[in-house]
């Protein structure tokens, strides 16, 4: 057989008639083939040299893990995720990665495949298209991380963002009213969720001792959400944004102290809501007693969520800074904040009295002069 010698690696003719190309790097053997020419095993064997030089080179055998394996130990060696974000990246990855991409090596996860597997799902449900792409995008970056590939085959621009419509606000006579709908026991969610601006978790983890009564203040130090299986979670604030204090409306305290002797227990660590006759509160309940209350009033549209939109877009109407709006809802990055700081019709009749002020003592130039009138 005809072999070929040069400075870096050596290539050799096959009995088949294709050509392998071999080298060593770090005191390992490693062989290619087969190429179809000489000049095509010379050419990576070159592509090979000039990696190892730049810093740049792969193991080849590296990469020939398949996405299912190492995306389960990417998932295992994430000790920082919180437990819902595992459940969630969990369900994407059976439900939407892994059928369809789990089979294949690291390598072999040509971005033309990561395109159009993107495309089968956003077809018909762009928002998981989404979250999926971001997952596998972020499992793909470990493994550049990690040697095993040298770049991510994700490369679909705009494939990990939401578009997502704006989601509706309620009115003020509307948060009146859906407090009046909702159980008297659960009542307290809804002022708390517009006018304290708080999230569902932040919600249904206040203790007593988070409410400062002396000074109408509550401290946001802890949540309480569900696993998919209805599980209560109690977690501490993702940021240090998410830990803070917020003053209470008098009106709002009046009702919250109201609640505290009526509802909930004496315990500093006591909970401030609680389900009925003292049980835990559910996820199934508040979804309930929710659904229940938004279509007594006529609004099907409204997410607990969106009375926190409520009440920070009425702040932002009030004159409130961004720095305000990011300290009032827990932001951390100022574009959140940002989302509420657009214009609305009552903050425009607001701006439109305080010019009607300024323009009193000036002089009203008339629209139209007399023809008649001299210059």
């Amino acid at each position: 057989m005809a072999t070929g010698r040069r400075h870096f690696g050596s290539v050799r003719r096959r009995s088949s008639g294709r050509w392998q190309a071999t080298y060593r790097h770090e005191g390992q053997l490693y062989s290619l083939g087969s190429f179809p020419s000489k000049a095509d095993a010379l050419a990576y064997l070159s592509t090979v040299e000039a990696d190892i030089r730049r810093g740049a080179w792969i193991d080849p055998r590296a990469g020939q893990e398949t996405l299912r394996a190492y995306a389960e130990e990417w998932l295992n060696r994430r000790p920082d995720i919180a437990e819902r974000t595992r459940e969630l990246y969990r369900y994407v990855l059976d439900k939407q990665i892994l059928p369809s991409l789990g089979h294949a090596t690291l390598t072999g996860l040509a971005p033309s495949k990561i395109r159009g597997w993107h495309a089968g799902i956003a077809q018909d449900h762009p928002a998981t298209a989404a979250k999926a792409y971001r997952l596998l995008s972020s499992i793909m970056r470990t493994a550049v991380v990690d040697g095993l590939i040298l770049t991510s085959p994700c490369k679909v621009d705009g494939a990990g963002s939401e578009h997502a419509a704006e989601r509706p606000v309620a009115t003020v006579a509307e948060v009146e009213e859906l407090t009046k709908a909702m159980p008297e026991h659960l009542r307290l969610i809804v002022p708390l969720a517009a006018w304290c601006q708080l999230r569902r978790g932040e919600i249904l983890g206040l203790r007593r001792k988070d409410v400062d009564v002396m000074h109408a203040i509550i401290h946001i130090e802890q949540s309480r959400t569900f696993a998919m299986d209805g599980t209560s979670i109690i977690k501490q604030p993702k940021t240090a944004a998410g830990r803070r204090t917020i003053a209470v409306p008098k009106q709002l305290m009046t009702a919250i102290i109201e609640h505290l002797e009526r509802f909930t227990e004496v315990g500093p660590e006591s909970l401030v809501l609680h389900g009925r006759c003292g049980a835990p509160l559910t996820r199934d309940a508040l979804q309930s007693s929710w659904k229940r209350s938004r279509l007594t009033i006529g609004r099907p549209d409204l997410r607990l969520h969106d009375l926190r939109r409520t009440g920070l877009t009425l702040a932002a109407a009030t004159g409130a800074t961004t720095a305000e709006l990011m300290h009032r809802a827990g932001h951390s990055s100022t574009p959140a904040a940002l989302r509420y700081q657009h214009a609305t019709r009552d903050r425009d009749r607001v701006l439109s009295d305080a010019l009607e002020k300024l323009i009193e003592p000036a002089i009203v130039i008339p629209l139209h002069r007399d023809s008649k009138s001299s210059d």
